[in-house]
């Protein structure tokens, strides 16, 4: 009976500077976009005469485009899938518009329906309305072989009619106090109240800036939460012999994270605090990355999009999937129109118009395949904040609307050939 050794092998230095090498152009993509954000918030701090890192300018940066992350978590399961929504902005009008009749435009205070007036009650019905909306254009889509192209291109002019017939061609609002709380709000300080610090300011020496205590400290936890995470799913992988990055790409790629996370909660502490929005909209980032990363359905979803016969054949049913997906996107879009109704404060014919192409731009800026299968949570949400830096930068800077719609343009077809020309490569 003889034994054999496993010999492990032993990389030289000339080996590991050619994985650190390697795994730097594996996931240049994903680094990339992280990169592209900080130079063009950098170009703009310097364009804008410090205007773009103000505090009140970097939350008006997340009230303006939080609508737009929103929809983009919804349009990046549809991409993935190997399809397309372009009814998105209108739908989202026509929900702000519906909301606007039940609260204001329809006087049902003094009726028997005074219930449907109730913010939150109208708001569960414009979510049910958004839900429906998705179901119905995805039946065609899905059970029908409709191309999602020409149902969802149909959805956007009938929506945008809609919205323009119940609201008669004119705004309607102010919406109630409550209602615009979703938008407008802030939490509370209630560490600083609780401390008796209310309101709390820095010490002198690190000049005496007044701070939202609780928007500080969650920040705080959020960023030690994260690196313990990374570190404890790095050595997970290592335990199950699965190669992770190089240490040092690791480590860069954390401290940038943590150092954008901090640079944020302490802009947002120095203002107001957290906006509302803001912690609706980050529930939703996280329960999306859940589900793209660790649930089964998400898993199908990518199948589907990268080849969607061999899923099917797999025992994967496409039809639902794809229905199932556009009922999603039908109620992101819902709480979307809800969310811009309300920073507006009154519902406005021409809500929504462009707005499907700030969210397909930002899923693909975020690295999402034109040809389906491929996308992720967080590069989508990068490609909203690009496109939301590059707004608030070029109106702060007097650049016309119609230059901005090109140079977003660009950006757009720049992002999907660099795709198509990875795709190719590889």
């Amino acid at each position: 009976m003889t034994t054999e050794t496993v010999q492990v092998p032993v990389r030289t230095p000339q080996q590991r500077q050619a994985a650190t090498i390697e795994a730097l152009l594996t996931n240049l993509r994903d680094y990339g976009l992280i990169l592209a954000l900080i130079a063009i918030m950098i170009f703009f701090q310097f364009a804008t005469n410090g205007v773009l890192f103000k505090p009140v300018n970097l939350t008006n940066v997340i009230l303006q485009n939080s609508y737009i992350i929103i929809m983009a978590l919804g349009m990046l399961l549809v991409i993935i899938a190997g399809h397309i929504d372009l009814s998105v902005g209108s739908v989202a009008g026509f929900i702000g518009a519906l909301a606007a009749m039940l609260m204001v435009g329809w006087n049902l205070d003094d009726t028997q329906w005074a219930f449907l007036s109730n913010p939150l009650v109208a708001a569960f019905i414009c979510v049910v309305v958004g839900g429906f909306i998705g179901a119905a254009q995805g039946y065609w889509i899905a059970y029908h072989r409709i191309p999602s192209f020409i149902v969802t291109l149909a959805g956007m002019l009938v929506f945008r009619g809609l919205t323009l017939t119940i609201l008669g061609g004119k705004s309607i609002g102010p919406f109630p106090p409550e209602f615009q709380g979703l938008s407008a709000g802030y939490i509370t300080d209630y560490l600083a109240t609780w401390l008796g610090m209310a309101p709390y300011k820095l010490p002198l020496a690190l000049g005496g800036t007044p701070l939202h205590l609780t928007t500080f400290v969650v920040g705080l936890i959020a960023v030690v939460a994260f690196v313990l995470v990374t570190i404890r799913t790095r050595r997970n992988r290592e335990a199950r012999g699965y190669e992770s990055e190089p240490f040092p790409i690791f480590a860069i790629k954390s401290a940038i994270i943590a150092a954008l996370v901090l640079f944020f909660v302490y802009t947002m502490s120095s203002y107001k605090g957290l906006p509302n929005v803001l912690i609706v909209m980050s529930i939703l980032i996280a329960l999306f990355v859940f589900i793209t990363k660790r649930t089964t359905i998400g898993r199908r979803v990518y199948a589907m999009g990268g080849n969607e016969k061999a899923a099917k054949l797999s025992g994967i049913k496409t039809d639902r999937l794809t229905f199932l997906i556009f009922i999603n996107m039908g109620i992101l879009s819902a709480l979307a129109g809800l969310i811009f109704a309300a920073r507006l404060g009154t519902a406005t014919p021409k809500a929504g118009t462009g707005f499907e192409l700030d969210v397909i731009a930002a899923v693909f800026i975020g690295g999402a395949s034109a040809m389906g299968g491929v996308g992720q949570v967080a590069g989508s949400v990068i490609g909203a904040f690009i496109i939301g830096v590059m707004n608030n930068g070029m109106s702060i800077m007097g650049i016309s609307i119609d230059w901005q719609q090109v140079i977003k343009g660009l950006v757009l077809l720049a992002a999907v050939v660099f795709d198509v020309y990875n795709k190719n490569k590889g």
